[in-house]
């Protein structure tokens, strides 16, 4: 293990050849009838599935924590004083009026400058943080979160080009609290239906929050992976979450992560025991090989980008040749990647 520790990992020891057809533009229809790949890790062997058949592999006793966050319409266009146009993208709320904000092209946005949304919305640029993003505050008339609606849209990721007909398809059935900037995308193929499946085979299903932000679209830009800082994103862990998590654990039970957003929330409050606790904060957690998970014993999730920090997180699950392997199956078998494709399990 020490030999292993000293290992330092480049961003292009995560690097997969992916042809451009394989990323999903659309969103499956029914959500569980997606494809999902098995993945043992004790075995290595790999099973090719659909989505509603997880139920079999999850286990009564078993604890299933989902994100709850719930994606926002954090993209919009608004008009500076001098008639030119910026892009606008919500991330993280500081206060009633106060966000920090992705804008582009930065160069527009100086501490001081004004910028109208629509006649209900404007806000004036207060701060530039460290690593460039705006602190804004927003003067309106009416409800804030009923304005955004109007004026706001989803904000899919850049490698989506087709536009999304249902603007929900982009959140969870089980999505509860506004926040979001991106989806927890591993979430997006359970049904309600498919939810009460797991619930009768007698799986407990915790709640925990991770609002996602900027993590989610900013590349690793840095050679060598553990000089690249991830974003802080809020997390809340709930008093009732964390005593069936617990229990979980003192018993030998398995916790099952849905989605890489569930996995860094536990992680980062877990102890060398796994046990987790009630709280709420900033997580800035960046997981990557030799990582050894602490509380996550299996995890469902999507495919994710070469050279990103999603597939270094679950290579600490697999092992990185091995995670690359599995990558290399589902591109031959030719399954849908990124937000809107396919999922896999593994445990």
């Amino acid at each position: 293990m020490e030999e292993k520790e000293k290992i330092q990992y480049r961003k292009s020891d995560f690097y997969y050849d992916l042809p451009e057809e394989r990323i999903a533009q659309t969103p499956a229809e029914p959500r569980d009838s997606s494809r999902l790949l098995v993945y043992d890790r004790k075995t290595g062997e790999i099973e090719h599935k659909i989505f509603r058949d997880v139920v079999d592999y999850l286990r009564a006793g078993d604890v299933l924590v989902l994100n709850k966050t719930r994606v926002i319409p954090a993209r919009m266009y608004a008009r500076t004083e001098h008639g030119g146009v910026v892009e606008v993208l919500l991330l993280k709320r500081y206060d009633i009026n106060t966000w920090e904000v992705l804008m582009h092209p930065g160069k527009k946005g100086k501490v001081g400058a004004r910028f109208a949304v629509s006649d209900e919305l404007c806000f004036t640029v207060k701060d530039i943080t460290d690593s460039g993003e705006r602190v804004v505050e927003f003067s309106y008339d009416g409800v804030f979160e009923e304005i955004l609606q109007k004026v706001g849209t989803m904000p899919l990721p850049p490698y989506i080009k087709e536009k999304l007909k249902d603007q929900q398809r982009y959140n969870t059935v089980y999505s509860e609290t506004d926040g979001s900037a991106a989806a927890p995308t591993a979430g997006l193929h359970f049904t309600e239906g498919l939810l009460q499946k797991i619930r009768d085979k007698g799986v407990q299903i915790a709640e925990v929050l991770l609002h996602v932000g900027l993590g989610t679209f900013r590349p690793v830009k840095e050679d060598i992976i553990t000089e690249h800082k991830m974003h802080s994103e809020y997390y809340e862990i709930p008093e009732d979450a964390a005593e069936i998590i617990n229990a979980a654990k003192r018993e030998g039970r398995r916790v099952v992560a849905v989605g890489t957003t569930s996995v860094r929330t536990l992680e980062t409050v877990a102890d060398e025991k796994g046990m987790v606790y009630p709280c709420h904060g900033n997580t800035e957690i960046f997981l990557y090989p030799p990582y050894q998970m602490k509380c996550v014993d299996a995890l469902i999730t999507n495919f994710h980008l070469p050279e990103s920090t999603l597939i270094m997180l679950v290579a600490c699950m697999t092992g990185r040749e091995e995670i690359l392997h599995v990558y290399e199956t589902a591109v031959r078998e030719k399954y849908r990647f990124f937000s809107f494709g396919d999922a896999m399990f593994i445990h």
